[in-house]
């Protein structure tokens, strides 16, 4: 086979490289970059043209809940891996708070072969910390597709949790890899429960699961890291009191933040979207939505996901407390992001930085997250320039709603490329499933 021979290439694209944006166009074999800048002459099985696109790294969204096992009907590995490769993601890695969860290596053999079978995109796996399987998850993190050990701090949907201060030094003195942590603290939200009841508004849940909440689970968690040596990852961290204390601590944390703190503000999101404004940790005021935007200019950021958690629409309808916790958001974490690349929040850079090299880096992710040759060809090719209002009739998980609907983005995915198979062009999904597990290191 000639050098200048590939199975695909992408002809005219911006490339976002680590070093900035250049015109190049990108050669892919057997599922690999094989190389960043082509001859006129270059052939290819396929080419694609992307002239006017910019082409990123694959997006990696690390934090999302597909439901799977669990309800069909609301979401699953199917689905959530379609809605992620029509929104321009190539990557996801799913929580283990499922049903049942994944917590033993029993249900992650399954789930591995699962995925292999049915998903869209490449996906990582967490496996759940519980108080009873701490001996084993020094092996199960070590496993195939394992992302890492997910700990729930504070409760959440599902069962899982790990609240005392004896059993998360011993999650955390069981393996190696950094954890990543929930974290609420479960004594205080016991403790103002009663404070709370049926008939209040949808912004009681803001009050409930206050700022304290989470600021309290952050200095215990990290001060357990600190005995252990354990290195964490906070996710969706959502107070500015939180981003200021960590600064003290990033030898040993990194941090994660949410594209709907970034987005949505209370009170407006709970007056305007009900109970489709409530997830934990909660939407928050304008002090902590302007610390969060601080954060990912200063660089104290390192990852941003959707914390995709869908429920029925009915379920979503309940008045609060019934109402349960959780936004869809997998499918429009990019169009949501390259909206305020366009408004000028971030450049296209650092975005990139932190939904691509980010997740990569934070987990150890083995041949994702940059443009560079030899590494696995995952693309989200965007269009800065179009406008789209996203719609209800666009998402494709069961449960059909978004937190995002009737909102104008300027940027839209228009081909998500998942190691050289082009999954997603144009709004349409093509082929079959091709979707493997990622690789660790």
């Amino acid at each position: 086979m000639s050098d200048q021979h590939f199975d695909l290439i992408l002809r005219g694209g911006i490339c976002v490289l680590p070093w900035g944006e250049a015109a190049a166009d990108v050669g892919v074999r057997h599922g690999r970059i094989a190389a960043i800048g082509l001859p006129a002459t270059a052939t290819a099985e396929r080419v694609l043209a992307a002239r006017g696109l910019h082409v990123l790294p694959g997006v990696i969204d690390p934090h999302v809940h597909l439901r799977d096992p669990g309800d069909a009907a609301v979401e699953s590995i199917p689905t959530g891996t379609r809605a992620a490769v029509l929104g321009g993601v190539t990557t996801v890695f799913d929580m283990p708070n499922t049903t049942p969860a994944i917590i033993d290596a029993e249900r992650l053999a399954w789930k591995q072969d699962y995925v292999e079978r049915v998903a869209w995109c490449d996906m990582g796996l967490y496996v759940g910390a519980t108080k009873s399987n701490v001996p084993e998850l020094a092996a199960l993190e070590r496993g195939r597709g394992v992302c890492g050990i997910k700990v729930f701090a504070g409760s959440s949907t599902g069962d899982l949790l790990v609240e005392d201060d004896a059993s998360l030094e011993r999650v955390m003195r069981s393996g190696r890899r950094r954890i990543s942590y929930h974290s609420e603290d479960e004594y205080r939200l016991q403790a103002r429960r009663g404070d709370f009841h049926a008939g209040m508004p949808y912004a009681a849940h803001m009050d409930w699961r206050d700022e304290e909440c989470a600021f309290l689970g952050t200095r215990r968690l990290l001060a357990l890291a600190q005995a252990s040596g354990r290195p964490a990852h906070l996710l969706h961290v959502s107070t500015a009191e939180e981003l200021a204390y960590v600064a003290d601590w990033r030898d040993l944390v990194s941090v994660e933040l949410l594209v709907n703190h970034l987005t949505q503000m209370a009170p407006d999101a709970y007056d305007r979207l009900g109970g489709f404004a409530v997830m934990n940790p909660p939407i928050r005021g304008a002090r902590h939505m302007a610390a969060a935007w601080a954060a990912v200019r200063d660089g104290s950021v390192d990852t941003i996901g959707s914390d995709h958690a869908p429920h029925p629409r009915a379920a979503k309808l309940k008045p609060w407390p019934d109402c349960p916790a959780g936004l869809t958001g997998v499918q429009t974490l990019l169009p949501v992001m390259l909206d305020h690349v366009n408004a000028g929040r971030l450049p296209l850079g650092r975005m990139v930085d932190l939904m691509c090299a980010g997740p990569a880096r934070v987990y150890g992710v083995v041949g994702k997250g940059r443009l560079a040759v030899g590494w696995d060809a995952d693309f989200s090719l965007v269009d800065l320039r179009r406008q789209r209002v996203i719609e209800e009739s666009w998402i494709a998980s069961p449960c059909g709603w978004t937190q995002f609907a009737g909102m104008r983005v300027t940027g839209w995915p228009a081909a998500t490329i998942v190691r050289g198979h082009v999954v997603m062009q144009d709004d349409t999904v093509l082929g079959t499933p091709q979707g493997r597990l990622a690789r660790f290191r």
